[in-house]
């Protein structure tokens, strides 16, 4: 109960303490609240943080391995941490025995719960900052699932031009999200809409719709506790598995994004309702549910991308038997699909590049990319997003 008290007495002081401002060298996270002087980033790319904590005895900084911060005589906490690399990070504080949002900025949802974020700058990170061009937009619309039996929620981005040329209709990419994230990952965390809005302004991508929705879908009965996190509410040693955890096979997911979230997509905005004109990719866990999905409907989807995403390639896996056989007529896939894209980051690991090759050498056209200097990370999908988006529809 002691734990509860002391973090709203922290979050209220934070909020209304007077915010002393860093070196000048030191600018302001783009993710602070308005007045906020700290986290700061640093040329280097190294983050100052501070947070108001008088009464408590160890505060921890929760990004990569953890820093450890230094109290001041007046009750301020610091700590600097080493060169991050460029993107967006999470992070949370630890204080104390309580792991809490940084006060001082805005909250993202990743890994199941919100964290606070930092943004290190890019060399290319034009593509996803705001420019003086025309502005499309996110809608936001609520409906009933008839297959989970719950009302669901999804974010649409609308080109631009969506409004004043009422007559035009366009293509759709159904766009998800990862493990431990939702439906608004891609316009918080991702930037979909800038990042599309500075394409099409280049002619560099055609205006299409991009339909987001949560990847999470179960039925009545079924268990859905995928969303764990056992880094941060560590279970005693031997302690059960949590329920749920392993259990997801996408196949829910699948029946509702055919039966529901199509079907009132297509009745709610202006889009080209046939295969022809229709996408669909995800990140990490949003990509194997891409594969699973699209790939076992090649009726409904022309173009399959996955950013970091699996199709379950491990070392043995049969090309010829997966996903009910796709691959096994290279001719026959290849006339389908139009484009298939594997995307990762340069430090992920080899995975992606040899099934790359591997399909490749079986005859069926893809197209792999690497984002330089990221792992498994936001700044790897907005590239791969970048990529992706200007081969769509062509």
């Amino acid at each position: 109960m002691r734990s509860r008290c002391h973090v709203g007495t922290i979050a209220l002081l934070a909020c209304t303490a007077a915010w002393g401002q860093p070196s000048q060298e030191c600018t302001p996270s783009a993710y602070n609240i308005p007045g906020a002087a700290y986290p700061c980033v640093h040329k280097d790319g190294g983050v100052t943080f501070r947070v108001w904590a008088p009464e408590a005895s160890k505060v921890v900084v929760r990004l990569g391995k953890g820093i450890e911060m230094k109290k001041a005589e007046d009750g301020w906490w610091y700590a600097t941490s080493p060169p991050q690399a460029e993107g967006f990070h999470y992070y949370t504080l630890q204080i104390d025995g309580s792991i809490v949002a940084d006060p001082a900025t805005r909250t993202f949802f990743g890994s199941g719960f919100d964290n606070s974020a930092i943004e290190i700058p890019a060399p290319d990170e034009e593509f996803y900052q705001h420019r003086n061009v025309p502005r499309g937009e996110i809608r936001q619309r609520w409906y009933f699932s008839s297959v989970t039996q719950k009302w669901r929620r999804a974010y649409v981005y609308t080109p631009p031009d969506y409004d004043r040329n009422p007559k035009a209709k366009y293509p759709v990419l159904y766009l998800l999200h990862g493990w431990g994230e939702n439906e608004e990952g891609w316009h918080k965390q991702g930037r979909v809409d800038v990042i599309m809005d500075n394409l099409i302004a280049e002619k560099k991508a055609r205006p299409m719709i991009i339909v987001m929705e949560n990847l999470n879908a179960v039925k009545p009965g079924e268990d859905g506790s995928i969303f764990h996190a056992r880094w941060l509410w560590p279970q005693p040693q031997g302690a059960a598995q949590r329920p749920g955890l392993g259990s997801f096979t996408g196949a829910t997911f699948t029946e509702m994004m055919l039966k529901d979230l199509i079907p009132m997509v297509e009745a709610s905005w202006r889009v080209l309702p046939d295969r022809e004109h229709r996408a669909m990719a995800g990140l990490s866990m949003g990509g194997m549910q891409t594969f699973l999905t699209a790939l076992e409907n090649l009726d409904r989807f022309a173009y399959i991308g996955g950013f970091s995403g699996s199709t379950g390639w491990r070392p043995g896996f049969d090309l010829k038997t997966a996903h009910k056989g796709v691959f096994a007529n290279p001719e026959e896939f290849n006339r389908k699909v139009k484009v298939l894209f594997l995307g990762i980051g340069s430090e992920e690991g080899p995975r992606t590049k040899e099934f790359s090759e591997m399909l490749t050498k079986a005859g069926i056209r893809n197209v792999y990319y690497v984002s330089p200097r990221t792992a498994h990370e936001w700044l790897t999908w907005r590239r791969c997003l970048r990529e992706f988006a200007p081969l769509l529809f062509r």
